[in-house]
């Protein structure tokens, strides 16, 4: 038996491109005592693992060495279980990477339960779900009549960070690119409005759609689409923030050093901005948001889009299409 894995072959410079990815096969390993053997239904395509492909030094998590698996958040089957935790056949969420066939002592393996859908476990059940929520309800804290901007509305993270505000009685404006997107966020997850970013009168739109600014920014792009909200913030306005995906493959803005401008902004209107990793949160809100979003699923009042794509051979090319915006809802890839 054979596990096929994708590597990182080479550190990226700027947009990943498929050379920096290599398709290996190796030998499937054999569980020793304590551990299970899995293979890999579900592959989840996440922005962060681009941070990850970088030759760094520490951060929120380790840097994947050139020739290593390409890390990842997965759905698995257990094949093979010397561990008295599991069973074969138990379908679990894990962190298996990009390849077929991985071997764990159990370490962060969780039941995937009765979903009709498991791969709902690498979305909005899951990381994705769980940084919109912790990020907006934690940090942002909507309040009803408020408006909240998300960018990236209908990715993953952004068209959950949408809904649960309209649950929690704010008016909600997205940031999507292209009119397709646009559409989607306002007739099917029901945003009160969506502006293209790819549009030359994109700053001038955004205000429109804002009359009153913005208390609450959910920033996960950064760039020109972060230089437009900023003069609409109000007073007292927060700004969670858990990525910034313009800027992941590098390079220099164009334009003046506004930092300043940003400082000032930041004294003036008292705004409240703040990073944080959803790794740190897994111990005390987990369970309250499992709870709370199997809930609003149940009801209706959470939808969910998924782009699946086929095959591990198609990861990278996925992938570096992320990077790009190509994607159009949830990212995965099926096995």
């Amino acid at each position: 038996m054979t596990n096929r894995r994708i590597v990182l072959a080479a550190h990226p410079q700027g947009v990943p491109t498929p050379t920096d990815f290599r398709l290996e096969d190796t030998p499937v390993p054999v569980p020793q005592d304590g551990q299970v053997l899995l293979r890999t239904e579900w592959l989840s395509l996440d922005p962060y693992m681009r941070n990850l492909m970088e030759q760094v030094g520490p951060g929120y998590a380790d840097p994947v060495p050139l020739g290593a698996t390409m890390v990842g958040g997965t759905i698995s089957r257990v094949v093979e279980s010397r561990h008295p935790g599991f069973r074969a056949g138990d379908l679990v969420v894990g962190a298996a990477g990009w390849q077929e066939y991985a071997l764990s002592d159990g370490s962060g393996l969780m039941p995937v339960g009765d979903l009709a859908r498991p791969s709902l476990a690498l979305g909005t059940l899951g990381m994705p779900g769980f940084t919109a929520y912790v990020g907006l309800l934690d940090i942002g804290m909507p309040q009803p009549g408020e408006t909240v901007v998300v960018a990236a509305a209908t990715g993953a993270v952004g068209s959950v960070v949408g809904q649960i505000a309209q649950i929690k009685g704010a008016r909600v404006v997205g940031i999507a690119g292209g009119p397709d997107k646009c559409r989607y966020a306002v007739e099917e997850l029901g945003f009160d409005a969506c502006v293209d970013h790819r549009d030359p009168r994109f700053a001038g739109l955004l205000a429109a759609a804002c009359p009153d600014g913005i208390d609450v920014y959910f920033e996960n792009v950064g760039g020109a689409v972060f230089d437009a909200v900023q003069p609409l913030l109000n007073v007292n306005a927060r700004v969670p923030v858990c990525g910034f995906i313009s800027h992941y493959n590098g390079g220099v803005a164009e334009g003046p050093d506004r930092l300043a401008m940003w400082m000032a902004t930041l004294l003036s209107k008292r705004i409240r901005m703040q990073g944080f990793i959803i790794l740190d949160h897994y111990g005390t809100r987990f369970d309250a948001f499992r709870d709370d979003m199997a809930g609003w699923l149940a009801a209706g009042r959470i939808k969910v889009k998924e782009d699946v794509v086929d095959g591990l051979d198609n990861a990278p090319a996925a992938f570096i299409g992320l990077l790009q915006g190509r994607n159009f809802g949830k990212l995965v890839v099926r096995l």
